[in-house]
């Protein structure tokens, strides 16, 4: 593996890995009122369009890097969206 090829897996990782904190702490808590819905649509949309960039390339990495990534994303963006429409959370920009 060469130091691209590093490069590139270890930002896939972290990239697959950096909502899974804040996606436990919603299950856990189902509290989402510090949280933006909208910067969370904007992320939900930007990773959709990365994985269908990647399907389109066939590039493996990329296809996997945001396929995973879109599981914690969505999830935070739903419970918000659903907290939202309940009233337990405002709508804020």
């Amino acid at each position: 593996m060469n130091s691209l090829q590093i490069v590139g897996s270890l930002a896939s990782l972290l990239s697959i890995l950096n909502q899974f904190p804040q996606a436990i702490k919603v299950f856990k808590t189902k509290d989402t009122h510090s949280i933006s819905l909208t910067m969370y649509c904007i992320v939900v949309v930007c990773i959709t369009l990365w994985l269908v960039y990647g399907i389109m390339l066939k590039d493996g990495p990329l296809i996997w890097a945001n396929g995973l990534s879109l599981f914690p994303i969505t999830y935070i963006f739903i419970v918000k969206l659903t907290n939202t429409i309940k009233g337990k959370d405002k709508l804020s920009i």
